[in-house]
């Protein structure tokens, strides 16, 4: 006796069972990934508690948009808090990048003689000779690509295991893509980057400058290597000057991807998470 053919399972069926088992498996990696108060008033309400921990964030905005504060801000809540943060500059001196922020009720100093708050002053890449400015300062006789960068990514991993780093702040990734003239090494370099920041298992923030407006965007290969995106919009609004954040990717966690406003205050950057710009 012949058995009957096995029925087949229509196709609408097998979308919807494919469906389900996404969503089940996406909302079981949401429930997963702990968070980490980003030290930033009102921004952990868009990200439902705050940045996954572990991940690479990328922080993306013009010049003035704020990136070194939200970066600074980040470090100096979890130095509050008992965690020990490393400010990576690729920009300023450090003694510069602390004159900046005096007129903030932050009390860095404090916090960087306990140890919570390092400095790393990377800011010799971006220059034809380095200078000694601290004690994590780096030199370098050789100007070409790829040597400073190398010894930025071995520097910040040995502070990493002998501080116990937990959190990172490198501000900004623009002034090393700059020293390679060639695409390629750019590239290579830049996910070479950013695997050597998930190796260290910190939770990592990362500022780039915005190239362009909201209305012509055009995305950098760093976001799509980095875990979570946040971009700084400055907009012109009814004649005026808007500045307003957007959280436009954090993979693993529901989050509020619409564009709010945010202020700078005697505390810092505060976020307005319910709040519209348009």
């Amino acid at each position: 006796m012949v058995g009957k053919p096995p029925r087949k399972i229509p196709r609408s069926l097998r979308l919807i069972s494919k469906y389900y088992f996404y969503t089940l498996i996406t909302a079981s990696l949401m429930i997963a990934l702990d968070r980490v108060p980003t030290g930033i008033k009102g921004l952990d309400e868009l990200l439902g508690g705050g940045f996954p921990l572990g991940k690479c964030i990328l922080v993306v905005g013009s010049p003035g948009s704020g990136k070194t504060t939200f970066a600074i801000q980040y470090l100096y809540s979890g130095a509050l808090q008992g965690e020990t943060g490393l400010y990576v500059t690729l920009d300023e001196y450090p003694d510069m990048i602390k004159q900046n922020f005096q007129s903030y009720n932050w009390d860095l100093d404090s916090v960087e003689k306990k140890g919570r708050l390092l400095f790393l002053d990377a800011s010799g890449l971006r220059r034809t000779k380095t200078k000694n400015n601290g004690p994590h300062a780096l030199f370098s006789s050789d100007s070409s690509e790829g040597v400073g960068f190398t010894e930025v990514l071995k520097t910040l991993t040995k502070l990493v295991e002998g501080e116990n780093v937990e959190r990172i702040a490198l501000d900004p990734i623009t002034s090393i893509m700059l020293r390679y003239g060639d695409e390629v090494k750019r590239r290579r370099a830049t996910v070479e980057f950013f695997d050597a920041l998930a190796d260290t298992g910190c939770t990592s923030l990362v500022t780039s400058e915005l190239k362009t407006s909201l209305l012509d965007r055009r995305f950098q290969l760093e976001e799509f290597l980095s875990h979570g995106v946040v971009v700084l919009h400055t907009l012109m609004h009814q004649g005026n000057f808007v500045r307003a954040v957007q959280v436009e990717k954090m993979r693993g966690i529901a989050h509020d991807t619409q564009i709010r406003p945010y202020q700078f205050g005697t505390a810092g950057i505060e976020v307005f998470p319910r709040d519209k710009v348009f």
